[in-house]
């Protein structure tokens, strides 16, 4: 299961099992360091689950979240048990993941670093200097660090990181002032010639349906949909406290 493989990729401060779901922990760092993975056997009755999913966030001061396939027979359940969709994660509460080759092609100035700068992490955690839990997600693994300097700023960065045969994408940004040269395509190659480096066939990409723009220039990469996934939360009383 290719979600399992993103996992690995995107590795939390804290992860425990219920089973074949893993409970994650991030600090709050993304959703997806921060849910449980809902696939496979929990290995005990839903609500049961659910109730370990609970007590983990809570035990966490996290948010109770599952993520969890598109359109699987889990999302009924998940239903019947008073989950909702989690809207506020607005805009990526629904997300594809998309597979596709290897990019190739010029890199437009950008460049793989084996260490992260402070302008990398100012791009892709929002701060030059961030805590714990972003430096562990996005530093932890066979990473590459993509950047591009343009007129004595990061321009433009990429997170690369390569776990098997994949190459999974993520964090691409460029600053608005340095958009429309190429530098998204530039910085997709020159982290695509990496991964081929570092042993990987194909690249992964979890998107969020709301964010037309880089669907559009992965899918002009090659792109294409493997599957869905959507989080869920609790609806009201699906997910009290333990009592004390």
């Amino acid at each position: 299961m290719l979600e399992l493989t993103c996992s690995q990729a995107w590795t939390p401060l804290l992860e425990s099992r219920i089973g074949d779901w893993r409970l994650r922990w991030a600090d709050g760092f993304t959703a997806r360091a921060n849910s449980a993975l809902a696939i496979g056997d929990p290995g005990k009755p839903l609500p049961d689950a659910l109730r370990g999913v609970c007590d983990f966030a809570h035990d966490h001061a996290i948010p109770p979240v599952v993520q969890v396939i598109q359109n699987t027979s889990i999302e009924d359940e998940l239903a019947a048990s008073g989950w909702v969709h989690y809207v506020e994660h607005r805009p990526a509460h629904e997300v594809r993941l998309l597979t596709g080759p290897l990019a190739r092609g010029t890199s437009a100035g950008a460049e793989i670093l084996d260490e992260p700068t402070s302008g990398w992490w100012e791009m892709t955690a929002g701060s030059a200097d961030p805590p714990e839990a972003p430096r562990h997600v996005l530093g932890t693994g066979k990473v590459g660090f993509g950047i591009v300097e343009l007129d004595g700023v990061t321009a433009g960065a990429v997170r690369g990181a390569v776990v098997g045969e994949w190459l999974h994408i993520a964090r691409l940004e460029v600053r608005p002032e340095f958009r429309r040269r190429g530098l998204a395509r530039g910085l997709m190659n020159a982290v695509g010639a990496w991964g081929a480096g570092q042993g990987a066939n194909g690249m992964l990409l979890q998107v969020a349906m709301a964010n037309s723009g880089a669907l559009k220039l992965y899918e002009s990469l090659g792109c294409t949909e493997h599957h869905r996934y959507r989080y869920w939360a609790p609806g009201p009383g699906a997910c009290e406290d333990r009592p004390s």
